[in-house]
């Protein structure tokens, strides 16, 4: 499986217990989506590998998980810290005019105001308010995602449509 062919689904944030348990924190939005999952993959030197589930549970928004041959608290161990992949065809299907955000990078942003702006070169999740980096007249600049800012995904044209609030640009712009 390549990694293009994939999406992040989530990190290994510790171990749970003495049996090779350990705890997910999943990077989506309804954990319950995925609660019948039989495997997920695992980067190791570069590739992607699978990694087959015992079980995965639900605890307190995150996952407590149990790999087949990871059998001690010191093979959990080494797997802490490590982002997990599913295949993209495991995720859900959206409501029109929604769109998931690795779809849109590298989307033009057009501003029904502004025209034509930049090129989405990012967007960062772990914020409090989720952002697009997209880079303008050589400055970076944050667009933060939400309805009234974000209009819609036109997926043909590789164009997000944004009503952005007056002079927000402009302070990217100033030195």
């Amino acid at each position: 499986m390549l990694k293009e062919e994939c999406f992040e689904f989530g990190k290994i944030t510790k171990t749970h217990g003495l049996n090779g348990e350990v705890l997910i924190f999943g990077d989506v939005d309804d954990l319950t989506q995925y609660e019948g999952l039989d495997a997920v993959f695992i980067e190791r030197r570069g590739n992607l590998v699978p990694y087959f589930l015992e079980y995965l549970s639900m605890h307190n928004n995150r996952f407590i998980a149990k790999f087949e041959d990871i059998e001690t608290l010191e093979d959990a161990e080494a797997l802490k810290d490590a982002q997990l992949y599913l295949p993209l065809a495991a995720l859900p299907e959206l409501e029109e005019g929604k769109f998931y955000y690795h779809d849109v990078v590298d989307f033009t942003i057009v501003d029904n105001n502004l025209g034509e702006l930049g090129q989405i070169k990012k967007i960062y999740t772990n914020s409090a308010q989720d952002l697009i980096e997209m880079h303008y007249k050589g400055k970076e600049v944050l667009i933060p995602i939400s309805d009234d800012i974000v209009i819609k995904a036109d997926m043909e044209k590789k164009q997000l449509i944004t009503n952005l609030p007056d002079g927000l640009i402009d302070i990217y712009m100033e030195e």
